[in-house]
């Protein structure tokens, strides 16, 4: 099977640390999927204006190394407990392919790209390459009162951020919001805890330096 990207994603993180570790967990997060060449024919969304979410099918582009083992460490388990790859939605995979559902913010059907999705709330790096792209259906893709495994018995909690106003004032109201749930997230990797270490992820064009004592994320610099 030979599959080649559709689009690549344009997002305002340059790197891959600080993303969500799961589409849908700050809606604030704008990005835009610009479509390859060949594949800059109105015909090829004609109804999708419909649709409130879609399904993004994506290569984890950024991850370097191949996946030898069976086992990961997931985020949620701290790192400290192992699980069979395929019971989790780590990066490091046979098949490196991403899965994220996407709110459609605008279609924007002409352009100097042609058209282009804005969309809503992706965990997708800037340029990552998208293989397809599939509506999100209720009635067959919802499954209500489903159990989520090892992940039901993790207390999902978030930090509290203070950002000085002289950065805050760097961004618009939408991307401040979006930076605030982000990084309330904690991106560092979950068995750090040194309150000194100071931490940098790329957001919107600046780079965030931050750091975290106990259950507050300061950010420092931009």
């Amino acid at each position: 099977m030979k599959i080649n990207p559709i689009a690549r994603f344009c997002s305002p993180f340059k790197s891959k640390f600080g993303i969500p570790k799961q589409s849908g967990l700050v809606e604030e997060l704008t990005g835009k999927i610009i479509f390859e060449p060949p594949f800059r024919n109105p015909n090829y969304l004609r109804g999708i204006e419909g649709f409130d979410f879609i399904w993004l099918i994506w290569e984890f582009s950024a991850n370097p190394h191949e996946a030898t083992s069976p086992l990961v460490r997931p985020p949620v388990l701290g790192g400290n407990e192992k699980m069979g790859v395929f019971a989790t939605r780590s990066p490091f995979r046979p098949n490196p392919i991403g899965l994220s559902s996407v709110r459609i913010d605008q279609v924007v059907w002409e352009s100097a790209n042609g058209p282009v999705l804005h969309v809503k709330g992706a965990d997708l790096m800037d340029g990552t390459p998208i293989y397809d792209i599939k509506p999100y259906i209720p009635y067959a893709d919802c499954h209500e009162n489903a159990c989520s495994g090892f992940i039901d018995r993790c207390e999902q909690t978030r930090l509290q951020v203070e950002i000085p106003e002289v950065i805050a004032s760097l961004f618009s109201a939408e991307q401040l919001l979006a930076l605030r749930k982000t990084l309330s997230l904690d991106p560092r990797p979950h068995y750090h805890n040194n309150p000194e270490k100071i931490y940098g992820m790329s957001f919107a064009g600046y780079d965030i330096h931050f750091r975290v004592n106990e259950n507050t994320l300061i950010v420092l610099t931009a």
